[in-house]
């Protein structure tokens, strides 16, 4: 797991106790992230090997991501109140903030895909079905990672690579709707699995949009720039130009 190190702070403060409460939160952040990325892992393998006891072990540990995402946004608040941050530590509270909402929700998303990997022990889909499905997972599960290392680096070339990679997620996504749809149109007895396959593809999609989400923050901490409703094309010009 990537960590950060008091050496990566971009600046310094009088108080050594504050810049330590930002490292630690930063840090926390990271060890969400990888708890989380273990748990749609998890999920997947759970779905793709119809193991149900794997798919029951995501579904309980989902508690330990939301209770590590209550305890930094209670972290986050006490700094908000004791330590009245601004300019850039106000910008890195709020972008923990904003992160770890969505890495809980990434959390949900495996939850979501270990229930689905349940309902699908007694129906179990077509090879071919799990392939694509498996090919989808590996490139959200790696948006996610990319997105964790641009957030611990604080790396706007590396958040803005990802940010472009969701294009890949989004036409695996639909690809894997239309195959999906031509199932069940050939023979209404796939209606079911084929259903449960789409809400699963769903669910990577969105680890996806997630993902582009924590690099969006990343920016917004490294410039100060919001780019949630700007195309990449006018991001990049933007910030060659400085602005």
């Amino acid at each position: 797991m990537t960590t950060v190190s008091e050496s990566d702070l971009s600046h310094h403060h009088i108080s050594k106790q504050y810049d330590h409460e930002l490292l630690a939160i930063r840090n926390r952040v990271l060890t969400l992230g990888g708890l989380v990325e273990a748990q749609i892992e998890s999920a997947v393998n759970a779905l793709v090997e119809g193991d149900p006891d794997l798919a029951e072990n995501v579904i309980r540990d989902d508690y330990k991501v939301n209770s590590m995402e209550v305890a930094i946004d209670e972290e986050c608040t006490q700094i908000l109140a004791l330590r009245q941050p601004a300019a850039r530590d106000l910008r890195l509270v709020v972008a923990v903030i904003k992160t770890i909402t969505d890495l809980e929700r990434i959390g949900d998303e495996a939850k979501r895909i270990a229930r689905i990997a349940l309902e699908l022990v007694e129906h179990y889909p077509k090879k071919n079905q799990l392939t694509d499905l498996q090919q989808l997972a590996v490139h959200a599960r790696a948006m996610l990672r990319e997105s964790l290392d641009a957030f611990a680096r604080i790396d706007v070339q590396e958040s803005l690579r990802v940010v472009q990679d969701d294009l890949l997620v989004d036409r695996k996504y639909e690809s894997i709707m239309r195959q999906q749809i031509t199932y069940m149109m050939e023979d209404a007895r796939s209606i079911p699995v084929s259903l449960n396959i789409m809400w699963a593809a769903r669910s990577l999609e969105r680890v996806g949009d997630r993902a582009c989400n924590i690099c969006e923050y990343v920016i917004y901490y490294a410039m100060g720039k919001n780019i949630r409703h700007i195309s990449i094309e006018q991001v990049e010009r933007d910030l060659r130009a400085g602005i």
